[in-house]
């Protein structure tokens, strides 16, 4: 699964402003980030970071107006579900709308068609069921694909969901808050795959607001703030505590072992 690890574009924006309902989720953003290199964006909740992911994954546009220009793998024009199968996605909001009543083979299947479940109208083939069964045993859930969604711990789903993201192959994972709800067992587990990942040669874009979800193969570290690009740069120059004292404007002491970070009360 491992690909190659070119600095071709990824995401490309100028002055992107995204609304959602009557708030500027995103206001004024110009950001590039290139494919191959592992990025976390981090902030506040609020600060517009999912509404970022969710541009990367085509539900969100930009709002049309001069000196605008939103690029996605390279192209101002793509075909959304060419791009899902570029990108893998793994959410807690993604595991919250599976059904229940699903089995674990139907939920990995489901990231062939980027949908909740797998129709019989989508035709899937015994290569993509061997496909997914591969995906899943690679991410320590083999066991779990005869088994009801809703019956698993979280973290049990959250393996199945990595592995449905994987299915396709894709050259990027995007990762919103990808530890949520789990605990230190699962959330470990978790962290090493995504190493694993990363040292295969598969770019890492991570959502989150929580410092010790940056695993050490980031590279680059975005804040964001209220909708706007607050810091960006290389993560020893970008995480600090006296940015994220600003950023989240509660006094922390940052502390760094073996290239993960955590926040104390300062």
């Amino acid at each position: 699964m491992s690909q190659p690890r070119d600095r071709a574009g990824l995401l490309e924006l100028a002055d992107v402003t995204v609304l959602r309902g009557d708030r500027r989720a995103l206001d004024g953003v110009t950001l590039t980030i290139p494919r191959g290199q592992n990025t976390a964006v981090l902030g506040p909740n609020g600060a517009g970071k999912s509404t970022l992911l969710r541009m990367l994954n085509g539900e969100f546009f930009p709002i049309r107006r001069p000196g605008v220009r939103m690029r996605l793998l390279g192209r101002d024009r793509w075909n959304v579900f060419d791009v899902r199968r570029q990108l893998g996605v793994v959410s807690h909001e993604l595991q919250a709308t599976h059904h229940g009543w699903l089995s674990g083979l139907d939920v990995v299947c489901s990231g062939y068609f980027a949908s909740v479940g797998v129709y019989r109208h989508q035709g899937l083939t015994d290569a993509q069921r061997r496909r997914a069964e591969a995906a899943a045993g690679s991410q320590g859930a083999g066991d779990l694909l005869e088994r009801r969604f809703d019956t698993l711990s979280s973290g049990e789903q959250r393996r199945l969901l990595l592995a449905r993201a994987l299915v396709h192959e894709p050259h990027t994972l995007l990762l919103d808050e990808p530890a949520t709800g789990l605990d230190l067992q699962a959330a470990f587990g978790l962290m090493q795959r995504l190493r694993a990942l990363a040292a295969a040669g598969t770019t890492l874009i991570i959502v989150t607001h929580h410092v010790d979800q940056i695993p050490p193969e980031v590279e680059r570290v975005v804040l964001l703030k209220a909708g706007r690009i607050f810091a960006d740069g290389p993560k020893d120059e970008v995480l600090t505590s006296a940015a994220l004292t600003e950023l989240f404007e509660v006094r922390v002491q940052l502390v760094e072992r073996d290239g993960y970070f955590q926040v104390l009360p300062g």
